[in-house]
């Protein structure tokens, strides 16, 4: 099986009452901790409106993320094409590509918010084949086609080109996938990959092992391929050394992200307040990806369990993005952040294995071991005088520290580590 990579959704989703220019700050160094970490990817969000969401311009906040990270890649997640024209888009996805050399993900999406399509006046009804119509449009400027106009509704191009291309010779590109088929079919259209953002939801996870169909039926229907190496999944953890600590650093957070965003602010279809922190708890995170969704409140093992389990339901994907939440205070975030690199990947990839593997194969042959190390050892003492001499005394001293502190006893623990072989007792 492939490995499964890992990076981190940050749509953002900050509780109002903190200072937003601290909390740029404070995103910019998530990015920097998640690189150090050695996560794969880190995407971030456009909203203009909520107060939550407050990343108006992914790109512009990717450009400055690429300035204080190496490795990590770093993705629109996702630009809103109805809200641009595809020129503007195609030419900042470019420059970001250029300034974060090479590290660059284009995921794009109709717009999630209600609020921001009224802003600018888009109906909501054009909103999904606006977003289809773009990014063709879009495939064709980054590939570098010959230059072509364009005319619809509501853009126009004239011999266009872009006078930059991108630094890599492909951009990875992914679309906003949620319960309906559109985000699967406009993937399997251009042959690109998906970003399934519901997978937090219990009806998103309901509907997670039909959703590839409709990128592999619309791929087929257009002379493409799609693979599920390019197929992302978001999940919703927090994670500490034990369950009780997890559920004590993110059970009001949770409560307040619930209760104020979900219900008060946006009113999503079915979001009821939970007055009971502990009752939402239950609601959201007992169960983990088989409670009331796909949120892990407890331990690496927890979240372990959880994305093999996605990985199962789901017939297989490529990348799992942790979303980005402020349930727990920042210094349990980042921690929570680091258990999951030390602990989670390498157990789902498989990279303990081979050290498993040899600890085991020691410690089956360990009788074996130590008594050829011991007797290499003694054979070279027993050879010199004045060091037998030596050894006789240790080994004395070492029988009564050995010897039973009362009769009945058994032989007392030597606690000192001594590296090889060491010596071998007398029994």
């Amino acid at each position: 099986m492939a490995s499964i990579k890992f990076g981190t959704f940050l749509a953002p989703h900050h509780p109002i009452g903190e200072s937003p220019t601290l909390q740029f700050q404070r995103d910019l160094d998530l990015a920097a901790h998640l690189d150090r970490l050695g996560y794969d990817e880190f995407w971030c969000g456009e909203h203009h409106s909520t107060g939550w969401e407050m990343i108006a311009s992914p790109e512009m906040f990717l450009a400055a993320a690429g300035q204080r990270t190496h490795t990590i890649k770093l993705g629109t997640g996702v630009v809103s094409l109805p809200y641009h024209h595809p020129f503007n888009v195609a030419q900042r996805i470019v420059q970001l590509d250029h300034m974060t050399r090479g590290r660059a993900l284009f995921g794009s999406g109709p717009g999630a918010l209600p609020s921001d399509a009224r802003t600018l006046n888009i109906d909501p009804m054009t909103q999904r084949d606006r977003q289809d119509e773009a990014l063709g449009v879009i495939i064709k400027l980054l590939r570098g086609d010959e230059r072509f106009d364009y005319d619809c509704e509501w853009f126009t191009m004239r011999d266009a080109a872009l006078q930059i291309l991108p630094l890599q010779d492909s951009i990875p590109m992914t679309t906003a996938s949620s319960i309906s088929p559109s985000g699967m079919q406009i993937a399997g259209k251009y042959g690109i990959g998906a970003l399934s953002i519901a997978s937090t939801s219990k009806e998103g996870l309901q509907a997670l092992p039909t959703q590839w169909g409709f990128a592999e039926q619309a791929a087929a229907a257009h002379g493409q391929t799609v693979s599920r190496d390019n197929w992302r999944v978001l999940m919703s953890w927090h994670i500490a050394e034990s369950r009780e600590q997890a559920k004590k650093e993110a059970i009001m957070g949770l409560q307040k992200w619930h209760n104020e965003y979900n219900v008060d602010v946006l009113g999503r279809p079915g979001a009821l307040r939970v007055e009971d922190p502990y009752e939402l708890f239950e609601q959201v995170a007992a169960g983990g990806a088989q409670g009331g969704g796909a949120a892990v409140i407890g331990t690496p093992d927890d979240l372990i369990e959880a994305v093999l389990a996605m990985q199962e339901t789901t017939g297989g994907f490529g990348t799992v993005l942790g979303f980005a939440n402020d349930w727990a205070n920042n210094e349990a975030t980042l921690r929570s952040w680091d258990l999951v690199a030390r602990y989670v990947i390498p157990a789902v990839n498989g990279h303990l294995r081979a050290q498993r593997a040899s600890a085991e194969y020691v410690g089956a042959n360990k009788s074996d071991l130590m008594a050829g190390a011991g007797a290499a050892v003694m054979s070279k003492i027993m050879s010199h005088e004045g060091a037998s001499a030596a050894l006789a005394t240790t080994m004395q001293q070492m029988a009564a520290a050995r010897a039973p502190k009362t009769e009945g006893d058994g032989p007392t623990n030597d606690p000192v580590f001594r590296p090889g072989g060491g010596i071998p007792t007398t029994e």
